[in-house]
């Protein structure tokens, strides 16, 4: 907004900053881009982190309702507890409400490395320790956790001087002192150092150390332990094993729909082609059900997908922005009364997309708009370089010559954050740009376009906010009951 001298309000500089940290906060992850590495993800990030803190706190703090990934979802919390002192009064109570529950919302692993991370940064006082407390008192398998992050466990209760029931204490700190456990999975724990076979009982991160420590080969060991495999450790190990010596059985209706699409990704051509009938059903059953916890209803869409070489990612985050792409796809097919895919090399069945050659959004962009959709989705690192602003000078034309009005809207969805500007790379002013690190969260970044777009004041972007909040604590409450 500007005042009637023309002059930049500080309304408008305070939602201009925002707008720019949630979009970031929505892509980047701290993890190295095709386009830069990773230690530059890290300092800009942070950076941006202390000025809003700094600058906008009650809000920085709301933020953590926004829908932010997950990455940056923990550095709020750990960056809000050690600066505690710094929160008004009349906020303290929402700011920890809001700490606790996107902690409890996070998944166990990240959930544990934040609270063993206030121990190394040496973070200890009233609200960190109350926080670490009921965290751990919230857990219902807290058996289960206990052994399979038992080492990041004994810390924080080391650190926060936790009180725990004499077994659970007697298995963080000195498990052979007890000659045999009351709890099963303590138990297994125990016999697992001598007997070969509980170590199958026991998760798999845990049971891969005694496997190790027993002799037994990685084949036998995998072929073994499938059942205690993660949907999200069997991806990982499809990833980076050898298929070939050791196949690993994966439930495609357990896995979300961005980890699915980057799970095929990861499959030979000539597989994807034998299973392609499973794997169209799979994609678009894990779609529904995504719609099914966060409605979308749409009208007439196209999606403009990027699947030039630079969609094959880094060495970090492998095929990731192909994978957002293909999820959309499904997603956005799922969500449309009509729907048509667009990609910038033409592919006849999105199932068999491989990242290639250079980055042409204007040519599928032309081809949406003369299909005359009501929302295109353009979902792209926006590094175009075939021609370099081609699409830039489509949407400016078309928007000041044929639709100045706005009917279609149109969204570019960015799955890389670039570190240089702080900003996610833009195709034009013209549309607005939201950062999309999974394709599950479409829903909520169609929703907060309207915020980058620059019409919608601060006023209204305080309230989506405000909104946010209420709906993450009434879930909190929830579990709670």
């Amino acid at each position: 907004m500007t005042n009637d001298k023309g002059q930049i309000t500080n309304d408008q500089i305070e939602r201009e900053d925002l707008v720019m940290f949630i979009n970031a906060c929505l892509a980047c992850s701290g993890q190295r881009e095709f386009y830069s590495a990773a230690n530059s993800q890290g300092v800009s990030i942070d950076f941006l982190h202390d000025y809003i803190l700094g600058n906008y706190r009650l809000l920085y703090a709301r933020s953590l309702a926004a829908g932010i990934n997950h990455f940056n979802r923990s550095q709020i919390i750990l960056k809000l507890l050690a600066t505690g002192r710094d929160t008004p009064p009349e906020h303290r109570q929402e700011e920890g409400q809001l700490i606790a529950a996107a902690l409890a919302e996070l998944p166990p692993q990240r959930a544990w490395r934040v609270l063993a991370e206030i121990r190394r940064r040496g973070i200890n006082n009233r609200r960190s320790r109350a926080i670490a407390r009921n965290y751990i008192k919230s857990r219902q398998d807290i058996a289960f956790q206990a052994v399979k992050y038992r080492s990041k466990l004994r810390a924080i209760a080391t650190h926060n001087h936790l009180k725990f029931d004499p077994e659970l204490a007697t298995f963080l700190f000195n498990p052979t002192k007890i000659k045999a456990y009351q709890t099963e999975i303590f138990e297994q724990y125990r016999q697992a150092n001598y007997n070969r076979e509980a170590i199958y009982a026991l998760p798999f991160t845990v049971a891969e150390g005694f496997a190790a420590k027993h002799g037994i080969s990685r084949q036998i060991f995998l072929d073994r332990i499938q059942d205690k495999m993660t949907p999200g450790e069997k991806l990982r190990w499809q990833n980076a094993g050898d298929r070939a010596a050791t196949a690993i059985a994966v439930d495609l209706g357990k896995m979300p729909l961005t980890k699915l699409a980057l799970y095929v990704l990861s499959l030979p051509l000539k597989e994807r082609g034998d299973r392609a009938a499973t794997l169209h059903a799979a994609l678009a059953s894990a779609a529904r059900h995504t719609l099914n916890s966060s409605p979308l209803e749409l009208p007439r869409v196209a999606a403009v997908l990027d699947r030039s070489y630079s969609a094959c990612g880094s060495t970090e985050k492998r095929r990731r922005p192909l994978g957002v792409a293909l999820a959309a796809h499904y997603l956005l097919k799922a969500a449309a009364q009509e729907y048509r895919d667009f990609w910038t090399v033409p592919v006849s069945d999105a199932l068999f997309v491989t990242p290639r050659g250079q980055t042409d959004l204007a040519t599928p962009l032309l081809d949406a708009l003369e299909w005359g959709a009501d929302l295109i989705a353009i979902v792209s690192d926006g590094c175009e370089n075939d021609p370099p602003g081609g699409a830039a000078q489509v949407l400016q034309l078309y928007r000041r010559k044929f639709d100045p009005k706005r009917r279609t809207s149109i969204v570019h969805c960015n799955p890389a954050f670039d570190t240089e500007d702080f900003l996610l790379r833009s195709l034009t002013a013209a549309i607005p740009t939201v950062g999309l690190r999974d394709a599950e969260d479409l829903p909520t970044m169609l929703g907060f376009a309207r915020f980058a777009e620059g019409s919608a004041p601060l006023s209204e972007l305080e309230a989506y906010l405000a909104s946010r909040v209420r709906h993450l604590l009434d879930r909190l409450r929830e579990k709670m009951l």
